[in-house]
């Protein structure tokens, strides 16, 4: 099954982040994601572009009722012709396989909205 059909999972404290084999596997259904690490965590980031700041609102605001409909929820950073999106788990400080779910629809939701060249 691909990651754009599956759904989140609840994640508990103490649950294992995915491993370094487990995010090689993963990663071909989201090549354009950068593995980041910051305070010692790794994120899944992306930053998206756009014509304009209403653009980039817009699909800042569709990000996140797709988070809110999966209960999962990213970092945002938008900005006049871009937003970042940046994925991690809270609860156990690292990457789980909702946040490769939550990429790859991101993508998608990218693509539906995708500015004219």
């Amino acid at each position: 099954m691909s990651l754009i059909e599956m759904r989140c999972t609840a994640c508990r404290v103490g649950e294992p982040t995915v491993t370094d084999e487990e995010i090689e596997a993963l990663r071909p259904q989201v090549p354009d994601w950068a593995i980041v690490e910051r305070d010692g965590i790794k994120r899944l980031e992306r930053v998206f572009r756009f014509p304009n700041f209403a653009a980039a609102l817009r699909f800042t605001n569709r990000v996140g009722a797709l988070a809110e409909s999966e209960g999962h929820h990213p970092a945002l950073l938008t900005e006049w012709g871009r937003v970042t999106v940046t994925w991690w788990t809270h609860k156990i400080r690292g990457l789980h396989r909702n946040d490769f779910i939550m990429a790859a629809k991101t993508d998608r939701a990218y693509q539906e909205d995708a500015p004219m060249p």
